[in-house]
C-alpha cells in the first residue's frame, strides 16, 4: 500500500493565478463572506456601537501621604454597568513588602497589569541587588501602559510605598499618565471622598486620624455613589513595609457614624407633617 502524499507538494502558480486567487477569496465567492452590518456608514456605526457596549466601571479609592507614612484606603465593590456582581473584591495588589496599588476600572486589567509590575519588580530586585523605588515601579507601569495605549484598556492606579526617599504616592492610568501627589483619590465615588479628605486632612495628623480618615472617605462616597459598597478597608505604609490595618462593612459604618436615623442631613423630612 503506497500513501498519497500528493497534498505535501508545493502549489506552482504564476503570477497572473496567484493574484485571481487573491482577489477571489476577497470577494468572497467560492468562501462564504464575512456579513456586515446593512448600514450606509460602517465607520461612524461602528464608533456608535461601541459605546452601546461599553462597560460602566464603579469604585472608590484613595491615597494620601501624612508625617507617619501613606495611607491607601479602597472600598470592595465591583459592578457591570448596574448590576454589583460583588461585594468581597481586593481592590489592593500588594506588590512587594513595602508597595502597593490600587484598582480602579477594569478589574481584569488592572489585577494583570499590577502583578505583571510586581513581576517587574522583582526582576529589578534580582538584576540589581535592591529594592526598585517607588518612583521606578509607577515608571514601569507608566511605560507598560503607553505601550498598550488605545487598545481598550481601562486603568486608573495609584502606586503607594516607601522607599530610601521616604513615603511615594503616584497616579498612573491607561493612557499612560503618571502624576505623582500628596493625595489622590479614584474611581466613581472619588469627588465624594475628595470632600471629606480636603476638609479632614492635614500633615501633621496622628496615625489614628489619618486611619479614621482614610474609612471616613471611603465610607460617605460608598453612601452617595451606587457603584461603590462592600467593605472599606485601610493600609497604612511606613518604613517597615505596609500594614493592612481596617477592614469594615460600610454598613457597620453607617450605624457607626451615624446612631440616630433623623440626624443624616439625607433623610427627607415631610413639612407638612408636623
Amino acid at each position: 500500500m503506497q500513501l498519497d502524499l500528493s497534498m505535501l507538494e508545493p502549489v506552482t502558480r504564476n503570477a497572473k493565478q496567484t493574484q485571481e486567487a487573491c482577489l477571489t477569496g476577497i470577494s468572497g465567492e467560492g468562501i462564504d463572506a464575512f456579513p456586515l452590518p446593512a448600514v450606509a456608514d460602517l465607520d461612524s456605526f461602528e464608533k456608535e456601537v461601541v459605546e452601546y457596549v461599553k462597560p460602566s466601571h464603579g469604585t472608590t479609592t484613595l491615597g494620601f501621604i501624612f508625617q507617619g507614612g501613606v495611607i491607601v484606603a479602597v472600598d470592595s465593590r465591583a459592578s457591570q454597568g448596574s448590576y454589583i456582581s460583588s461585594q468581597t473584591v481586593k481592590k489592593v495588589i500588594e506588590i512587594n513588602p513595602f508597595l502597593l496599588g490600587t484598582m480602579a476600572g477594569g478589574a481584569a486589567d488592572c489585577q494583570f497589569w499590577e502583578r505583571n509590575l510586581g513581576r517587574q519588580c522583582r526582576l529589578y530586585e534580582l538584576n540589581n541587588g535592591k529594592r526598585i523605588t517607588v518612583r521606578g515601579a509607577s515608571k514601569l507601569l507608566a511605560n507598560t501602559m503607553f505601550s498598550y495605549r488605545g487598545m481598550g484598556l481601562s486603568m486608573g492606579t495609584m502606586v503607594a510605598g516607601w522607599d530610601v526617599a521616604g513615603p511615594g504616592l503616584y497616579y498612573v492610568d491607561s493612557d499612560g499618565q503618571r502624576t505623582k501627589g500628596q493625595r489622590f483619590s479614584v474611581g466613581s465615588g472619588s469627588l465624594y471622598a475628595y470632600g471629606v479628605l480636603d476638609a479632614g486632612y492635614s500633615w501633621d495628623m496622628s496615625v489614628e486620624d489619618a486611619v479614621e480618615l482614610g474609612q471616613r472617605a471611603i465610607y460617605h462616597a460608598t453612601a452617595r455613589d451606587a457603584a461603590s459598597g462592600g467593605t472599606a478597608s485601610v493600609y497604612h505604609v511606613t518604613e517597615a513595609g505596609w500594614t493592612k490595618v481596617r477592614g469594615e462593612s460600610v454598613g457597620e459604618l453607617h450605624y457607626k457614624y451615624y446612631p440616630d436615623p433623623l440626624v443624616r442631613s439625607s433623610i427627607a423630612v415631610d413639612p407638612l407633617a408636623t
